[in-house]
């Protein structure tokens, strides 16, 4: 198998994971940590059911490879992720040494692999990580404008039921 066929059937794996998250009102991004071609740990968004801002898919499972793995410091390890991680992934995923993340969708507002901010190329880190980005990225990118337009269907409706409500001869 290629490298490019590894990125395709993990990410693939991350999508699944993702489809997890939106089944639970939340934003559709997946995640799992790789090593020697072996799944370590997974998870996807937990944010809004959590009520916790950083319960981000990364985060989530980089503390499940630290706890299956015994060790903060996840060395030869790949991230795949659905979409572009942020500031706040990306600075774990340096502290915690991965060798390198591999993401699908690309994040123009908050990505920090590069589209918005490349905090992974910083001078003067003690450790990079390398980035791989567009993998399987039409699928990802489909699923979170899918999720977003639907959000925003959502919410138009439920505006005008309430306005309906509040002017029921209207």
């Amino acid at each position: 198998m290629t490298q490019l066929e590894i990125d395709e059937y993990w990410m693939a794996q991350a999508l699944e994971l993702a489809k997890k998250a939106q089944d639970a009102g939340e934003i559709p991004v997946g995640a799992l940590l790789v090593k020697d071609n072996q799944l370590i740990a997974e998870g996807w968004n937990h944010s809004i059911e959590n009520h916790d801002p950083t319960a981000h898919a990364e985060i989530i499972t980089l503390q499940k490879a630290g706890t299956a793995l015994q060790n903060y410091r996840l060395l030869g390890t790949t991230l795949y992720v659905t979409l572009e991680p942020c500031i706040m992934c990306a600075g774990a995923m340096i502290h915690s040494r991965i060798g390198r993340v591999v993401y699908g969708a690309n994040d123009f507002k908050t990505g920090a692999c590069g589209s918005f901010i490349n905090i992974m190329s910083q001078p003067g880190l003690n450790h990079y990580v390398e980035v791989t980005s567009g993998v399987l990225e039409e699928t990802c990118s489909s699923m979170l404008s899918d999720f977003f337009r639907m959000r925003r269907a959502q919410i138009k409706e439920q505006r005008r039921q309430e306005k309906q409500a509040q002017n029921p001869e209207s």
